[in-house]
């Protein structure tokens, strides 16, 4: 289901999308993804991103509020390898990753703000499925999230087969 542009869905659905501004990097070997969301808001701590990427993933992509934090990796290799292996389509993180070149190597979607070599912290302190807003987009759980080399939108339903 990679088939899409999003330049084409905002050019057929505008009025409806939630449209995210510039400022998410491309790390992933997918560049092209989407699927159902489902939210984690966490700071500076991955212990539920790893949790729920242990979960069946059913082509759905995970959205990360890190609060936007740009001092340690809330996504690496490891969980990246996880994601995969569980069938996530993608993840998208409102903070950093770090191990970009193996990232980079999967075939997963991967979108952040940035690289970071430091690991977070594991306290397990987070929430999950709630709404979410950064980049001036609101990820909304079962809501629909679409993301290519020009840019990453949401929609309330299903725009392909």
């Amino acid at each position: 289901m990679t088939s899409f542009l999003t330049s084409d869905l905002c050019d057929e659905f505008s009025d409806t999308l939630g449209i995210a501004s510039p400022g998410l990097a491309r790390f992933g070997g997918a560049p092209r993804f989407c699927g159902p969301i489902v939210t984690l808001k966490v700071f500076e701590d991955n212990s539920l991103v790893r949790e729920i990427l242990s979960t069946p993933g059913q082509g759905q992509v995970l959205v990360v509020d890190g609060g936007g934090s740009l001092r340690c990796a809330l996504l690496g290799d490891q969980l990246g390898e996880l994601a995969v292996k569980n069938g996530w389509a993608g993840v998208v993180v409102n903070g950093c990753i770090r191990d970009s070149v193996a990232l980079a190597a999967l075939p997963l979607g991967v979108r952040a703000i940035a690289t970071h070599p430091l690991k977070s912290e594991k306290r397990g302190i987070g929430q999950r499925d709630l709404p979410v807003s950064f980049f001036g987009v609101r990820f909304v759980p079962g809501h629909w999230l679409y993301a290519d080399e020009d840019g990453l939108i949401t929609s309330a339903d299903r725009l392909t087969n």
